[in-house]
């Protein structure tokens, strides 16, 4: 008694409190976000490379991933079930027309004795009574068709059993743990890629960013050698960071991006059609095998049918296109917005990790040192072996 009023006596947490402090937890999180947002730029910088990198590759492979799972536990799971739901009522069947092919010897039965009183008077003539009993006993062997039919069964049992546990448990698992692990990736491809950024001079330093013609209009104003504008053979190698027009390097890398989501989308496509060419066998077979294949009206006394499929062992087949097709769509317009901005990602990121406070400087300083040396060594060297081949060329540092 002191146990079960212990026990009364305990608060219950009710489904609005524990909303309350959800909502709570979310507001204090969103609030000291934004704080951080409003007063650190690293913070800010931070932010936006998140979201860049969103519509990385990275990000591209985790949608992937997430659409494979959804069609898996979805459409393929769906096929399973309404496969092991035909099977079942193909056992059903099975042990239905047992009876039905049992009933008619009953019939024949009648007939026989029929035929034995019939018979019987006939041969009552008077003079000799003869006294004829007929014992008919129908059997038919069907121990070995229910044995076999209950085995058929339980191992179907087992099989959706185990099937339906280890998609339940990786369902459950994945819906858990993917945003979580999803969000760790992207904040670990971000760390990396500020880590390389600052430590190492030549990761990316391909690009005219704005501190590197800052410091190039440093140089100019002091009156020392200078390399913008840059000459036909550098444009080829160092680009500036532009947003009008996607080049052909930009294309490229647009149709590489979606290489790979057209052919899940090719394999997504697959899985769902034949889950819904199941379905409408399934179904189509559910709606025709009701009808009498042989039923004899012209003698009352003995007449039966028996249909293919009885009505009470029909399967019941289910589709579920809208819970997968709905969040695909979705999946694939992230996707084709990804790959539309694919080719401009690059850039963007690379002139936000340029704003952060610990991105050094000798980044530009180290692009600015190989511009110069390839002025002052390459282009000299061939005009000098191969004056013939090569004509000189009048360059924007013989002017300083």
């Amino acid at each position: 008694m002191v146990q079960a009023a212990v026990a009364l006596n305990q608060p219950k947490v009710s489904v609005g409190g524990r909303c309350m402090v959800a909502v709570g937890i979310t507001g204090c999180l969103g609030l000291l976000l934004t704080i951080a947002l409003f007063y650190s730029k690293q913070v800010r910088c931070f932010g936006t490379l998140f979201f860049i990198s969103i519509f990385m590759k990275k990000s591209r492979n985790l949608l992937l991933a997430a659409g494979t799972s959804l069609v898996i536990f979805q459409n393929i799971h769906n096929t399973l079930e309404n496969l092991s739901g035909l099977t079942r009522s193909l056992i059903c069947n099975f042990r239905a027309k047992k009876e039905a092919i049992t009933s008619p010897f009953s019939n024949y039965v009648k007939m026989l004795k029929w035929i034995g009183d019939v018979l019987k008077g006939v041969t009552d003539l008077g003079v000799v009574n003869l006294d004829s009993k007929l014992k008919i006993t129908p059997k038919v062997e069907s121990e070995i068709l229910q044995e076999r039919l209950a085995q058929a069964e339980q191992m179907l049992n087992q099989t959706v059993r185990y099937t339906q546990a280890v998609m339940s448990t990786v369902s459950s698992v994945s819906s858990k743990m993917f945003p979580a692990i999803s969000f760790l990736i992207l904040l670990t491809f971000i760390m990396l890629q500020v880590r390389k950024y600052c430590k190492n001079m030549k990761y990316k330093n391909k690009y005219i960013t704005s501190k590197f013609v800052d410091y190039d209009n440093k140089r100019k104003a002091e009156g020392r050698p200078h390399v913008l504008p840059l000459t036909p053979e550098e444009e080829k190698i160092y680009t500036r960071i532009q947003f009008v027009r996607p080049t052909a390097k930009e294309m490229k890398t647009m149709l590489k991006f979606c290489v790979p989501v057209a052919t899940h989308f090719v394999a997504w496509t697959i899985f769902i059609t034949v889950d819904a060419l199941l379905y409408l066998f399934v179904k189509i077979v559910a709606s025709l095998v009701g009808i009498s294949l042989n039923e004899e009206n012209h003698t009352t006394d003995f007449s039966y049918s028996i249909t293919l499929f009885e009505k009470q062992c029909l399967p019941k087949p289910k589709l579920l296109l809208f819970n997968s097709i709905a969040p695909l769509v979705v999946i694939l317009l992230m996707l084709l917005v990804m790959a539309a901005t694919s080719g401009k990602l690059s850039h963007l990121r690379l002139m936000v990790t340029t704003h952060l406070p610990i991105s050094l400087p000798p980044c530009p300083i180290y692009m600015f040192n190989i511009l110069t040396l390839y002025l002052y060594f390459c282009l000299p060297q061939l005009h000098f072996w191969c004056p013939l081949l090569f004509k000189p060329k009048v360059h924007q540092l013989s002017t300083v």
